[in-house]
C-alpha cells in the first residue's frame, strides 16, 4: 500500500503539468486571427506587328470590276474625268485633253439681200456637223468645228411660169445672150467655225468665229454652137465672216443640247458660171445674214 500512494502522486503530478502545458495551447487555437493575403498583378500589353508578305496566291481567281458604259457614270460638276492605265510599272493617270465627236440640229436662217424675193423671211433647214476640242486652261476649252447646212427654199422664181424681176436678156462681154430661166433661195451652205468654252456646272457658254461658204444657183439658158438651147447653172462662192455665241447644256457625260446664234456679212453677192467668166448677178452692197440653230452634241470618244 505504501508503494502506491507515491506512484499516485507522480501520476497526478504528470497530469496537473500536462494539464497546465496543453491548456494554453487549446485556447489559442480558440482565438481567431485575421490573415492579409497580397497578391502581386502584371499587366503585359499585347503589340501587334504588321509586316508586308509575300505571299504567292494559289488558286484565286476574280473579276475586277469595269464600266463599259460611260453613260451610266454621273456628271459631278467641279470635277475632270481622267484615264487611269494599269502598266507593268505601275497605274498611271492620264487626264482627258482632247474630244471628238458629231453635232446635228435644225435652224432658221434670215438674209437681208433676198427680202425683195421672199415674203417669208425665215428660212427653215437643219445641219450636221463634226468638232474637235481640247482642254486649255482650268474650265476653259477651244473647239474647231465644220459643218454643212442644208436650207429649204423660201421664194422660187421660174421665168416659164410667171413674170419675175430677173426675166429677160443678159450678154456676156463678148456678146453672147443669155437667157434667164429659175432662181431659188435652197442652198448648202459649209462653215468652219472656232469657239472658246467656258464650263460652269453643266452650262457651256461660248463665243465664236466663223467662215462660210453659200453655194446659191441660178439657172441661165447659155448658148452652144451660137443658139440658145442648153440649161447651165451660175453659182455664188464667196467666202463670209462672222461670228457666233451661245450655250450648251450638259443633259449626260456624253450628250449636250446647243443654242446657238451666228451672224456673218455677205460682201459684193455675185452668181458667176467659169465657162463664160461672166458675173450676171452682182451687187457692191453687203448683207447681213442671221441664223438660230438649237440641236444635240454627243461625244465619240476622249484622249
Amino acid at each position: 500500500m505504501l508503494r502506491d500512494k507515491p506512484i499516485m502522486a507522480v501520476k497526478k503530478l504528470i497530469f496537473i503539468i500536462c494539464f497546465l502545458i496543453l491548456y494554453p495551447l487549446n485556447a489559442q487555437r480558440k482565438k481567431t486571427d485575421t490573415v492579409y493575403v497580397y497578391e502581386k498583378v502584371i499587366v503585359y500589353d499585347t503589340i501587334y506587328l504588321e509586316k508586308a508578305l509575300k505571299v504567292k496566291p494559289v488558286g484565286i481567281h476574280f473579276k475586277p470590276s469595269v464600266i463599259t458604259d460611260m453613260n451610266i457614270v454621273s456628271e459631278v460638276s467641279g470635277f475632270k474625268y481622267i484615264t487611269i492605265l494599269d502598266t507593268t510599272k505601275g497605274l498611271k493617270i492620264k487626264t482627258i485633253k482632247f474630244d471628238f465627236g458629231v453635232e446635228a440640229g435644225i435652224g432658221l436662217k434670215n438674209n437681208s439681200w433676198a427680202k425683195e424675193s421672199s415674203e417669208n423671211s425665215q428660212q427653215p433647214g437643219f445641219n450636221a456637223g463634226v468638232w474637235i476640242s481640247r482642254s486649255i486652261y482650268k474650265r476653259f476649252s477651244m473647239m474647231l468645228s465644220a459643218h454643212v447646212y442644208y436650207w429649204n427654199s423660201t421664194f422660187d422664181l421660174d421665168a416659164n411660169k410667171a413674170e419675175t424681176w430677173l426675166n429677160g436678156y443678159y450678154f456676156t462681154e463678148d456678146k453672147q445672150p443669155l437667157l434667164f430661166q429659175k432662181f431659188n433661195d435652197k442652198h448648202l451652205e459649209y462653215a468652219l467655225q472656232l469657239k472658246l468654252f467656258y464650263e460652269w456646272k453643266k452650262f457651256r457658254p461660248f463665243i465664236g468665229f466663223l467662215a462660210n461658204q453659200n453655194v446659191y444657183k441660178m439657172q441661165f439658158m447659155v448658148p452652144e454652137k451660137n443658139v440658145l438651147n442648153k440649161l447651165d447653172d451660175f453659182k455664188s462662192k464667196e467666202i463670209n465672216l462672222g461670228y457666233s455665241f451661245g450655250i450648251q447644256y450638259r443633259i449626260m457625260r456624253r450628250f449636250l443640247l446647243y443654242l446657238e446664234y451666228q451672224e456673218y456679212k455677205m460682201r459684193n453677192i455675185s452668181l458667176k458660171n467659169s465657162t463664160f467668166n461672166f458675173d450676171i448677178f452682182k451687187t457692191n452692197n453687203i448683207f447681213a445674214e442671221r441664223k438660230i440653230n438649237l440641236g444635240i452634241s454627243y461625244t465619240i470618244s476622249s484622249w
